[in-house]
């Protein structure tokens, strides 16, 4: 069965809709490696059961400190998350979290046991009460200064202020936005049904989110889906750093089989909005797509290179497979010949499973 666990915040460009594809093609690996892992949305949607390793990796010190934090001590990251939505908490956290990001990686990156469970819950917590992009950004004009939060210009690294959002009450805990009605819950406003605690085999396939009155009420609520996730990631290994550090022989090929789930952010060459994320960049994805193409012929990696379509020439062996964000994907061929802005792809290397062989062992 395929998990339904989901990810406790909200993130651009995810492909949680399109997992079930990826690991079509991949198939029954014995590693899998994610340089950017961002909402954890392939590794949490992978079909069980499952053997062999598992790595991830973000950039930013944030994502990967929550993921450490939760596979570590799922209950003090629920305890700090659980919050109402509170516009003044909201600017001071902000402030307060972006003056620890550089502390953060640094420990981050030189110890793989090291998490900050208080950085974890404040992060979630304001990623889920935040509007739109920006969130721990920390490029604007409000910095702490005496104990009080003041615009200081262009004096040094400062913070963006930001409304909470008041209305829509269809929005939940995994959207961009954030509802405030009943008592403002925050991170707890909904919740994915997990039964059991979270323990044992996990949710009931097709179970729906469960919001409104009673849904998630305080720790009660929030906890259960932590300790699932927990329980999750308990054999991953989780980095931070530059996606190249787990993209090398060791934590590839040296482990067997392996599939490389390639999730940049969309390139300049994508036409998209700049300053998505809160560590972003718009020519990563270069790179990213060179290192494909160079290892795309290995028989030990399959590769899946995600983008727009027109963001990456890719050669003709490669399998381009066009999907909408709201649904729905089609084959386009081998190659990138064909160009549609309005729709991403995925391009899948050689040596990852075919769909016509994957309908005869079906059958």
């Amino acid at each position: 069965m395929t998990s339904l666990i989901k990810a406790p915040y909200p993130w651009f460009g995810g492909k949680s809709k399109v997992a079930d594809l990826v690991w079509s093609r991949f198939g029954n690996v014995r590693n899998f490696v994610d340089p950017f892992m961002g909402s954890l949305a392939m590794l949490l949607q992978r079909p069980e059961p499952f053997d062999g390793s598992e790595t991830v990796n973000d950039l930013d010190g944030f994502v990967a400190n929550f993921w450490r934090a939760v596979r570590a001590d799922p209950e003090a990251v629920a305890h700090h998350a659980d919050w109402p939505v509170n516009e003044n908490d909201l600017h001071a956290r902000h402030a307060w979290l972006v003056n620890r990001r550089d502390s953060l990686t640094t420990r981050l990156e030189g110890d793989p046991d090291y998490f900050d469970p208080k950085v974890a819950g404040w992060w979630v917590w304001g990623a889920c009460c935040w509007i739109g992009s920006g969130w721990c950004y920390g490029k604007g004009p409000w910095k702490v200064s005496d104990g009080e939060l003041r615009n200081l210009g262009n004096a040094g690294r400062g913070v963006n202020r930001q409304l909470v959002h008041l209305g829509n009450a269809g929005m939940g805990v995994n959207r961009k936005l954030v509802h405030l009605g009943n008592a403002g819950r925050g991170v707890n406003r909904q919740r994915v049904h997990l039964g059991d605690a979270g323990r044992g085999e996990g949710p009931s396939e097709g179970c729906e989110p469960q919001t409104g009155p009673g849904a998630g009420e305080g720790l009660q609520g929030l906890l259960p889906w932590f300790v699932a996730l927990s329980d999750r990631l308990k054999r991953v290994r989780v980095c931070s750093g530059d996606w190249t550090r787990v993209c090398g022989p060791t934590p590839t090929v040296k482990m067997g089989l392996t599939a490389v789930f390639l999730d940049p952010p969309y390139a300049d060459t994508a036409r998209r909005t700049a300053d998505l994320y809160s560590l972003d960049s718009e020519s990563v994805a270069h790179a990213v797509r060179e290192w494909a193409i160079a290892h795309g012929g290995d028989r030990r990696l399959r590769i899946a290179l995600c983008g727009y379509q027109g963001e990456h020439e890719m050669p003709d062996s490669w399998d381009a497979v066009a999907w909408k964000a709201n649904g729905g994907y089609g084959s386009q061929g081998k190659g990138s010949g064909r160009t549609n802005a309005a729709r991403e792809v995925i391009w899948f290397s050689p040596h990852c499973l075919e769909i016509d062989s994957l309908e005869r062992i079906a059958s």
